[in-house]
């Protein structure tokens, strides 16, 4: 699977009777394919994965994989209870996507050999990438074994033990040199500096939703949004927990396209935040534009 610069996690719009708008989907989709994403993950965290029925997961994932007509990697969220991994593995594979992301268990834990076996079972049905966040971190051990399993391609990092990361990477590419990692905290573009000095390039980019421009200048080099964009966003991020999606979605609406609100149990930003979320993107547009 070939995944390469800025991977791009739409939100998932829904109308005002509050159902999935699929059309309003592909124009989300559209925009954002016209700057260059490497991939697209669809029904992801940003998504809002737990929010959605197995028939609106479903038809999310045919919409992109529709939209991108081949042009990008389409991957898509699955997770939760074993039943409802599987169920989003083969829709996913039915609507024609290249591979999955795979979310932590529902609540259970259990021991390593049976978090390998629940790895396994859904990688049978797409390639799979693994979601290293919540209840499931891997000791380097455990990584290495879970990249053995046939159809594992990658981790993905939400936890940001940088330590650990670095001794995952080591480990993991003495036996796979092409196994994929990912910086997947919040906002990862404040992090990547640490992350690419261990070897990890690729990183979910939740402002490409609502900023392409943005997200694009910094991965061709402008530090200067690190200071003066991204710092100042993760701090009002912090400010009430789920903004790290129900941000994304109001900066979307923010820039023209109506993708309805939050489903409960996150919230809407509040007025206060609104605004401070403009002041920043019309402070990262004019830093891009040379303005």
């Amino acid at each position: 699977m070939n995944l390469s610069g800025v991977l791009f996690f739409p939100v998932t719009p829904f109308g005002p009777d509050g159902s999935l708008a699929e059309d309003v989907l592909a124009e989300h989709l559209r925009r954002g394919l016209a700057h260059s994403p490497g991939g697209v993950f669809v029904a992801c965290g940003t998504g809002e994965f737990s929010a959605l029925s197995e028939t609106e997961h479903a038809r999310a994932v045919r919409v992109a994989v529709e939209t991108a007509a081949g042009r990008v990697p389409v991957l898509a969220g699955a997770g939760g209870p074993i039943g409802a991994a599987l169920a989003q593995a083969r829709a996913a594979r039915e609507a024609g996507a290249d591979g999955l992301l795979l979310m932590p268990p529902y609540l259970t834990n259990g021991p390593r050999e049976g978090y390998a076996a629940y790895v396994a079972a859904v990688a049978d049905v797409l390639p799979v990438i693994v979601y290293q966040r919540g209840q499931v971190v891997l000791t380097p051990e455990q990584a290495v074994e879970l990249s053995r399993i046939p159809g594992v391609t990658g981790i993905k990092d939400g936890l940001g033990d940088i330590d650990l990361m670095q001794r995952t990477v080591l480990a993991v590419r003495e036996e796979r040199p092409d196994f994929l990692f990912f910086n997947g905290l919040p906002t990862a573009e404040l992090t990547m500096p640490a992350y690419r000095a261990i070897g990890v390039d690729l990183y979910s980019s939740a402002v490409f939703c609502f900023a392409p421009e943005i997200a694009t200048a910094y991965l061709n080099g402008d530090e200067r949004l690190i200071r003066e964009f991204y710092a100042p966003l993760v701090r009002l991020r912090g400010k009430v927990p789920g903004y790290a999606v129900s941000l994304v979605k109001a900066g979307v609406r923010y820039r023209g396209l109506d993708v309805g609100t939050v489903r409960p149990p996150l919230v809407e930003p509040s007025a206060e935040h609104l605004e401070e979320l403009a002041k920043l993107v019309t402070t990262g547009l004019a830093l891009v534009e040379g303005r």
